[in-house]
This record gives C-alpha cells, sequence and structure tokens, in this order.
C-alpha cells in the first residue's frame, strides 16, 4: 500500500495523508522493459507471416482491408478518446493491431465501408466504453467482426480467391469449411496448410500461423497454455468425430487446418487483457473455445465458429478467474 498526500492548495491548511491502495496479485515485481509498446511490437511482428501470405495470395483484396482497418481505427481510436477527454498515443501500437487483425479476418471483397463500421464498432463499443486499453471484456476486433457479420451477411458471405498467377478464380467462392458443408466437396490438407484456399486473408495459411504464434509464445507475448489448449480439444473432438462417424474427404487435420482455428488460437484468443490469469484458467480458457468451434462446426449450420467461441469464453473469463484464482506467493497446499 502506497501512501499519497494531498496536495496543498494556497491558503489552506496541510491535510492528511490519504491511502493509495494499488490491488495486484503478488509477487510484486515490476518488469519496467516490458511494455505496451513492446508486446505490441511482438504481435505486429508475429503477423509478419500471415500478412505476407495474405497479400500474396489476395493482392489488393488485403491491401484494400488491412489499409481501411487499420487506417479506420486509429481515427475512430483518436476520436472517442478526445471524446472521453483522454489523452491518445499513436506509439502503443493497440489501435493498429486491432485495425490489422479485423483486416486479415474479413473477406477480401467485402465493400470499404465494412471495414470502416467495424473497426469504429471494435474500437468505441469493444475497447473504449469499458474504459479504455486494458479494460475492454471481449476482445476488440471479434466484437466489430461480429457487428458487421450480423449487420452485413450478405457481402460477408462472399470471399474472393486469388491464385498465385494473380487471376481471379472466383469471387464468391466458397471457403473450404462452406464447401464441405453445402456439397461435401473436400479441400486438399497440404493446399489448407499452405494457403491455396478460399477465405478470410489471415486465415488461408495454417503455415503462416503456425510460424507466427509459435514466435509469439516463443517471446512469451502469448501464453502457450491457451492454443495448446484449443489445439488439444479440436483433436480429441475432432478425433472422436473421425472414428464414432466418419466423413469421407474430411479429416481431423480438415479441422485444424480449415477456417480461422490456428489465427485465433493465437492471435485472438491470447489477448492477455480477455483472457484468464492463471496458468491452469488459460489453458481451461482455450478448451473452451475448442469446444464452442467444434460444436458449432458438428451441430449447428454455421460451418465456422471461431470467433463466436472466442467472445463466449470471454464472458465467461471473469468467472474462470474465480473458479481458478491465483496463488499466493509462499502459500502451501492445506494437509488433509
Amino acid at each position: 500500500m502506497a501512501e499519497k498526500k494531498q496536495e496543498k492548495k494556497p491558503g489552506q491548511a496541510e491535510t492528511s495523508i490519504t491511502p493509495h491502495i494499488q490491488v495486484a496479485f503478488s509477487p510484486h515485481f515490476s518488469d519496467y522493459s516490458l511494455t505496451t509498446q513492446k508486446v505490441m511490437m511482438d504481435v505486429l511482428i508475429a503477423l509478419i507471416p500471415v500478412t505476407g501470405m495474405a497479400i500474396y495470395y489476395f493482392r489488393l483484396y488485403a491491401i484494400k482491408q488491412i489499409l481501411v482497418c487499420l487506417i479506420s481505427c486509429l481515427i475512430a481510436e483518436a476520436i472517442f478518446m478526445k471524446m472521453r477527454k483522454k489523452p491518445f498515443s499513436l506509439f502503443d501500437y493497440s489501435a493498429a493491431i486491432t485495425g490489422l487483425i479485423l483486416g486479415l479476418s474479413l473477406p477480401g471483397p467485402a465493400p470499404w465501408y465494412v471495414g470502416v463500421i467495424g473497426s469504429f464498432v471494435a474500437i468505441g463499443i469493444g475497447k473504449v466504453i469499458f474504459g479504455g486499453l486494458g479494460m475492454n471484456l471481449f476482445n476488440p476486433a471479434m466484437v466489430g467482426r461480429a457487428f458487421v457479420m450480423i449487420s452485413f451477411a450478405g457481402v460477408m458471405a462472399a470471399s474472393g480467391y486469388i491464385d498465385v498467377k494473380g487471376t481471379v478464380d472466383a469471387v464468391s467462392m466458397a471457403t473450404p469449411l462452406n464447401a464441405f458443408k453445402q456439397s461435401g466437396t473436400s479441400t486438399a490438407i497440404l493446399d489448407l496448410f499452405l494457403g491455396f484456399t478460399n477465405g478470410s486473408p489471415g486465415e488461408v495459411s495454417a503455415l503462416a500461423c503456425l510460424l507466427g504464434g509459435i514466435y509469439l509464445c516463443i517471446r512469451k507475448t502469448a501464453s502457450w497454455e491457451i492454443p495448446t489448449g484449443v489445439i488439444i480439444t479440436v483433436i480429441i473432438i475432432g478425433g472422436l468425430s473421425d472414428f464414432l462417424s466418419p466423413q469421407e474427404g474430411w479429416t481431423l487435420f480438415h479441422h485444424l487446418f480449415s477456417g480461422a482455428l490456428l489465427f485465433g488460437a493465437f492471435f485472438i484468443a491470447t489477448d492477455p487483457v480477455t483472457s484468464p490469469l492463471t496458468p491452469r484458467g488459460k489453458f481451461i480458457f482455450g478448451a473452451g473455445i475448442g469446444a464452442f468451434v467444434m460444436l458449432l462446426r458438428l451441430f449447428s449450420g454455421y460451418p465456422e465458429g471461431v470467433m463466436f467461441a472466442v467472445l463466449l469464453m470471454n464472458a465467461v473469463t471473469p468467472l474462470i478467474n474465480r473458479w481458478v484464482p491465483h496463488k499466493t506467493l509462499g502459500e502451501r497446499k492445506k494437509q488433509r
């Protein structure tokens, strides 16, 4: 507990010292080298493979969505911070991360206004309304994507795919999950792993997501327990599904490499603000996301469930923190 002395105004008698209570889990050590800016910079570096593959496959579609969302998020942050009379800094990179992830998660051919509206909702409703950076309950980028997904379902359903030669194959071509759900058409696992498929620019290449995600875990910017919980749960449920009701042309590896599973597991679910505090709680959080994803994929009419799974588990995070409390420094297990 630190003490804070009230400022003395001219002509005013000296007031008593009032306590300034700081609430945090022990141990109370500070690493001043680890700043918000450095953490966000790590995320930006980790997103380089994903962004590079997105631009390589989708060309102008990906560039357009990324720039629209990036610029819109920065403008939205500046406007909302000014409305709340709070300082705004471009150099904490938080708004840039939100814009980049949102841009990578939107279909390439989606109109520009979808990215603008999604960005303003992400910053305004997803973050600023809760108090700003570090106070939000839900992942801002997924709040914005969920809003435009519901509001503009028609344009969000179309995704353009550009092959390596730069020609448009099909602007409204179905994603691998949609194609299998609607017509039973299977996609080659190698194509899913490398990214020669349709979908949102940031989710198509499982290889790029793995490279960036592993970098985040090595740097300890992302907690490895969360993606591990997601992947293990998908392996278990997907393996049981294959054993009990095998589907021709669709295996466990299709579940792992298709859709936004790996992109969500490494770059969205690992948001430290909206995920639990303890290692065990983080694993439970990741396992819950994996379970909801498989539940939606196997038993609902909606083939992709990463966005809704993350938002649902964001809402459960306060309960997980209560169920799996942080161990007090020096605490021992009770003797039976």
